[in-house]
């Protein structure tokens, strides 16, 4: 889709506003996904895909088109999503023991007839890799959810983060690290 968005961000800057609109259509599942990731909670994530779609638009003729669109926008979303979640009286909303989807905008729960003892494990488990991406410094979060969520590429990664690709290697490295040490007490309840 990459020359399609070439062409429809010419189109845009060449007045045809409603074009917009295709590329908002394009990549709105996956900027609310890495958003619901960082910001953890539907509400922020849906205001955080606004904010960025509104930016990306504002700033539309800034676009050099050396990227994807949908890079930009990423990298746009990223920027908003860490200002939302830094500023004060903002708290994520996490679901323990609770699963949601941001695709489908639902929340999956544990099965009626599951195992007590296996909903306990799994709530605990949930909470410990909340807690662990919570700790985890703001680089090195949205590095690991790129990545190993939303499953881009370290030259995306770098470009998102606006840092050089080593270092998007290293933010990654660095926060799947963390995360295994967070998490290793847990292999033993597995």
């Amino acid at each position: 889709m990459q020359g399609n968005d070439h062409s429809i961000v010419r189109a845009v800057l060449a007045g045809d506003k409603e074009a917009y609109g295709a590329l908002v259509r394009a990549h709105s599942a996956a900027v609310f996904r890495v958003a619901f990731r960082i910001a953890g909670n539907e509400a922020d994530a849906e205001e955080i895909v606004q904010e960025a779609f509104l930016r990306a638009y504002q700033r539309l003729e800034k676009f050099e088109q050396r990227s994807t669109f949908g890079t930009w926008v990423y990298r746009i979303a990223v920027n908003c999503a860490l200002n939302r979640v830094g500023q004060p009286g903002i708290e994520a909303d996490y679901r323990h023991g609770e699963e949601s989807d941001p695709e489908t905008k639902t929340v999956q729960v544990a099965a009626q007839d599951a195992d007590p003892e296996r909903v306990l494990l799994g709530r605990e488990v949930s909470a410990a890799q909340e807690l662990a991406m919570q700790r985890l410094t703001a680089t090195e979060k949205c590095a690991f959810v790129l990545r190993h969520l939303e499953e881009r590429s370290m030259g995306e990664i770098a470009e998102v983060l606006g840092v050089a690709p080593n270092a998007a290697k290293q933010a990654v490295f660095r926060a799947v690290q963390k995360l295994r040490r967070e998490l290793a007490p847990l292999r033993g309840n597995a």
